[in-house]
């Protein structure tokens, strides 16, 4: 393989949309919400859940079970298990703990693997376009932004073919939690209930599903529409932004701007104060030889169409950045 085909290879494994084919007759500006029955039963019936049930079965141990499987699910889980690695391929480790991290992924109860992959390089594809959909600019009032994603789905009149590839969508395990990830909960009432009683589960199950997922289309929602940036991508219609207060709670995931730039690194708080509760467990997985091949902006290729829009945006950036990307901002 010659040097330029390496850094190709390189290249678009570090930032392309890897699942998506068919892109040339794709549009991703026709199309229209329609209503998601199962997904919409499912966040509906556990916000009703948790609005009903958990003033009347609040106490400290249930809280703490609250916070504990938030911040393992949507860390261990969601954050790294499911975009960092299943989706981005950002560090490697082995195939018995990816899995694990993916089951945990499940546990946040927003989806399963596969629909997360297609939910994701749908958006993240159509949000690089000059123009997309209204719903994925976030375009509509807050309030219906917030009811259409988690009570409806996007159907466009001419969509990208989806395939997830090798190791994704030959995998019977993934596939098996894709069709199964609402049922999951079950196991994880049950054991609470075990140990904590109906407060573990109203606060376990309801509360943290709701929450969580509410929380996932609240950053979205930020994160695509208002905060501090240190990058733009070059003809993109939608632009991302950081949200430093929802750093903890979304375990680094707010610093979207960040990913944005570079969406192939496992680390997303790249700047001095940018805390990143995902970064730091992938650092611990390192330190147990768990993880490897960890890719961040200065071993990452350098990518041509982003601009700098900070004095310190090139800090964190490969060698080769500056040139590449300051070259559409001086014209």
């Amino acid at each position: 393989m010659t040097d330029t085909s390496s850094r190709q290879l390189a290249y678009e494994r570090a930032y392309q949309v890897k699942s998506l084919t068919g892109l040339d007759t794709a549009d991703p500006i026709e199309g229209r919400v329609v209503w998601d029955p199962l997904r919409s039963l499912w966040n509906a019936g556990m916000l009703l859940a948790a609005l009903a049930q958990a003033p009347l079965y609040i106490t400290w141990g249930a809280v703490a079970v609250f916070l504990a499987l938030s911040a393992i699910t949507m860390c261990a889980g969601h954050s790294v298990g499911f975009h960092r690695r299943l989706i981005h391929r950002s560090f490697e480790c082995p195939k018995w703990l990816e899995r694990l991290l993916v089951w945990l992924g499940i546990a946040v109860g927003m989806g399963g693997p596969i629909w997360t992959i297609r939910l994701h390089d749908s958006r993240d594809w159509a949000q690089r376009q000059p123009a997309c959909h209204a719903i994925l600019a976030h375009k509509k009032a807050m309030w219906l932004d917030g009811l259409l994603y988690l009570h409806g789905r996007l159907k466009l009149r001419h969509p990208p073919h989806f395939e997830p590839g090798p190791g994704i969508s030959d995998d019977p395990f993934y596939r098996f939690l894709d069709r199964t990830w609402m049922l999951h909960q079950i196991p994880i009432g049950l054991a609470l209930y075990a140990v904590g009683g109906w407060p573990w589960v109203v606060w376990g199950v309801f509360v943290r599903v709701s929450l969580c997922t509410t929380m996932h289309w609240l950053i979205s929602y930020l994160a695509h529409t208002r905060g501090p940036q240190d990058w733009t991508v070059d003809g993109a219609v939608i632009q991302a932004h950081n949200v430093p207060l929802l750093a903890i709670p979304t375990m680094g995931e707010s610093w979207h701007n960040n990913h944005h730039a570079f969406p192939g690194s496992a680390r997303h708080g790249l700047y001095p104060g940018q805390i990143d509760l995902g970064w730091w467990f992938i650092k611990l997985l390192a330190f147990l030889g768990l993880a490897w091949d960890i890719r961040v902006p200065a071993n990452l290729p350098p990518r041509p169409g982003i601009t700098p829009v900070s004095a310190r945006a090139l800090s964190v950036a490969a060698p080769g950045q500056a040139e590449l990307s300051l070259k559409p901002a001086a014209g």
